[in-house]
């Protein structure tokens, strides 16, 4: 079966013309369904006998919004998306001055095992293909009836643990003729898959790439991030230290302060070093408390982030949205997981 969403004009031209169609009908479908496009029917400029052939060949089955969140302190609003399969993913949108932000999941559940992180709790379930990445975005602006100009690839999953289809989106999302988002408007997280870092530093891409780092030291970093034993810090700021220098694109590094974990002066000075000669900037985030696990929220947030300062290193506490919704990463899936459960149906 094709699938439409995640087929460039380029190839639903090509898979059209196999069907016996004119290849110029490529470009009018990708452009139904690059304006969420719920039903085929709706595609009135398709003879309906391509129409019947789509239904016969190709998968096409648009998000339901399963759940949805909004944000009496800021208006962010917190989806899960029920997919074809009834698997369920979330997106967030965020409001800022500068304009509309989506986060998007890359997987549904992940295999990371990061402690502080309630998208893992269930592990991985599968991969996203590109569409379904994509229709977060699409579907996210359209609900919401908001215009978005960015978009995190910091949802659940790991990105660099599903590159292919990443980078599938990745074009998809950022083609003129589609949603024209600028890779220079796209962030893309990793907890530090090496080889992903490599692979991306080789295509050049203009995108942010922030690192997961929660502690620089291994210890520590092993403690809360299982990743670690098979790629060290030593190992992830020197791919950190050759991406800069391939690329010339500063990095960003997630570090979530955790209460007597991670947030002590000699581990801001271990970061520092680390950072030397290369141009970064560490994003501090105060903790989102997950019922499932024993981790607090640090008290020496303006401590921690004056001492970065007086070392050298950029750093600044991200603004924490949603606050009164299920505001960290996985929560609202968890939750709905949770009440199937409860009610006697079945999960993931």
């Amino acid at each position: 079966m094709l699938d439409l969403k995640s087929m460039t004009p380029e190839e639903l031209s090509d898979a059209l013309s196999g069907m016996g169609e004119p290849t110029f009908r490529g470009k009018q479908l990708f452009q139904w369904l690059q304006r969420g496009a719920k039903s085929l029917d709706e595609m009135s400029n398709l003879p309906k006998t391509l129409r019947d052939k789509l239904r016969d060949n190709a998968a096409f089955s648009p998000p339901v919004v399963a759940r949805k969140q909004v944000s009496q302190l800021d208006g962010t609003v917190k989806y899960l998306w029920e997919l074809s399969d009834g698997n369920c993913v979330e997106s967030v949108l965020m409001r800022y001055h500068h304009g509309n932000t989506v986060c998007v999941s890359s997987q549904v559940g992940c295999r990371m095992g990061c402690a502080f992180c309630a998208s893992t709790i269930a592990g991985k379930v599968r991969d996203l293909t590109p569409g379904e990445i994509l229709d977060q975005v699409l579907f996210t602006s359209l609900d919401a009836g908001a215009a978005v100009s960015n978009v995190v690839l910091m949802g659940i999953g790991e990105p660099l643990d599903n590159l292919d289809a990443v980078l599938k989106f990745l074009e998809l999302v950022n083609r003129p003729d589609g949603l024209n988002i600028g890779m220079r408007h796209i962030s893309l997280s990793t907890c530090g898959l090496i080889p992903g870092i490599r692979r991306l530093a080789d295509l050049r891409l203009q995108l942010t790439l922030s690192v997961s780092l929660h502690a620089p030291d291994n210890e520590t970093r092993t403690r809360l991030m299982p990743v670690n034993r098979l790629y060290d810090v030593e190992a992830l700021f020197k791919a950190c230290h050759d991406y800069f220098n391939r690329t010339g694109r500063r990095i960003s590094f997630e570090y979530a302060l955790i209460d007597g974990v991670n947030d002590h002066d000699w581990q801001a000075e271990r970061m520092a070093e680390r950072l030397r000669g290369m141009p970064a900037h560490v994003n501090l985030i105060p903790l989102n408390r997950v019922t499932e696990r024993n981790l607090r929220p640090s008290r020496r947030m303006g401590e921690f982030q004056a001492l970065l300062e007086r070392l050298g290193v950029t750093a600044t506490v991200r603004r924490s949205l949603g606050g009164d919704i299920d505001a960290s990463c996985g929560q609202l899936r968890r939750r709905a997981m949770q009440e199937l459960t409860q009610n006697g149906g079945d999960t993931e």
